[in-house]
């Protein structure tokens, strides 16, 4: 069989409408879609676009204010994902123990809202950190409430998604269930300006970098410099914009599941061209999904062929996040006024 070397879209419509053959059908092309090249563009998903369009003008008048005033929810602590991340303060890169100027966004993330911290599991030590207090900044108004239901809706998304992996994995199609359902994933609105100045020598909108958990669902805009995907022949290729469509992408911790027979893929947001610099804003709205902190993530034993052994040694959620978190934060407080002398010196 062809292996995929652009990424597909598929209509994940009948998994919620059809019949048992419908599911195996669309769960197969996903499958096929993980194993290829790690990336999918889904239609068909029941998300409104009207709540999206919220989330998209709620953002954008965040993003639109003064630096000042979005720095009042800045993040207290590089390991710890909430809050407000400035222009130029993050590489991702730094992820995977590589070296790049800053990338070329600004973001605000949240985590999951309405923590018990009564409870051991998410009051605890562990839990403190991976369930966080979120940092909501004071304007717009109702950014709050659009967020809180984006949140929502996309936890659900993801677990059904969880379930159509499972089926594709030939497991239970619950398999996932009780490894999500204290999850600690993420949610970041990037905010990617128009670039006048030129960029530094290798620095992106985001550099190049695979994700971390269990699977990212990103919104995203048909705008000059876009997400890229690198496939198994090495090239760099564009993911298809699709009108109410969410991009999907499969991220470490599934790879590791799976014993590498599904593709966490390297994957990068381009620079638009420099004759389309000057309008070229674009905001993504993603999804980062993470099993719960103390999911212990081990091969699948339908990933095990006679004669394999499992490739990692088992691992949690939370270690795993953590360990990926200290290696980002290395990049520290480094500006984009050090990178150019860095850029300078070399």
């Amino acid at each position: 069989m062809t292996t995929l070397l652009n990424v597909p879209v598929i209509d994940i419509g009948p998994w919620f409408t059809g019949g048992a053959e419908d599911k195996a059908r669309v769960a197969a092309e996903v499958g096929k879609a993980c194993e290829d090249i790690g990336f999918l563009v889904i239609t068909g998903h029941g998300v409104s676009a009207a709540l999206c369009e919220r989330v998209y003008a709620t953002s954008k008048a965040f993003f639109d204010l003064p630096k000042e005033e979005k720095l009042k929810c800045a993040r207290p602590d590089p390991t710890q994902v909430r809050g407000y991340a400035a222009l130029g303060s993050e590489a991702v890169s730094y992820g995977l123990d590589g070296e790049s100027p800053p990338d070329l966004n600004e973001s605000l993330s949240i985590g999951p809202p309405d923590v018990d911290y009564s409870d051991p599991y998410f009051g605890g030590k562990e839990g403190r950190i991976h369930f966080a207090p979120n940092l909501w900044p004071q304007q717009p108004a109702d950014l709050k409430v659009s967020w809180l239901e984006y949140f929502g809706v996309m936890e659900k998304l993801a677990a059904e998604l969880m379930r159509i992996f499972a089926v594709a994995l030939k497991l239970p199609e619950r398999f996932f269930d009780d490894k999500i359902d204290r999850h600690i994933s993420m949610f970041r609105v990037l905010n990617y300006p128009d670039q006048p100045d030129a960029p530094l020598p290798g620095q992106l909108r985001s550099g190049a970098h695979s994700d971390y958990g269990s699977l990212t669902i990103i919104r995203q805009e048909d705008r000059p410099g876009g997400l890229q995907v690198c496939n198994q022949a090495g090239e760099w290729v564009g993911v298809p914009f699709v009108p109410e469509s969410f991009v999907v992408n499969i991220a470490d911790l599934m790879m590791q599941w799976t014993n590498d027979h599904w593709l966490s893929t390297m994957h990068r947001v381009a620079n638009p061209p420099r004759d389309k610099a000057l309008d070229s804003r674009r905001i993504s709205l993603v999804f980062f999904h993470q099993p719960n902190y103390d999911a212990v993530v081990e091969c699948i034993p339908s990933c095990l062929a006679p004669g394999e052994t499992p490739k990692y040694a088992p691992v949690t959620s939370g270690d795993h996040l953590l360990s990926k978190f200290v290696r980002q934060a290395s990049f520290g407080e480094q500006t984009l006024d050090v990178a150019k002398a860095k850029a300078m010196a070399d």
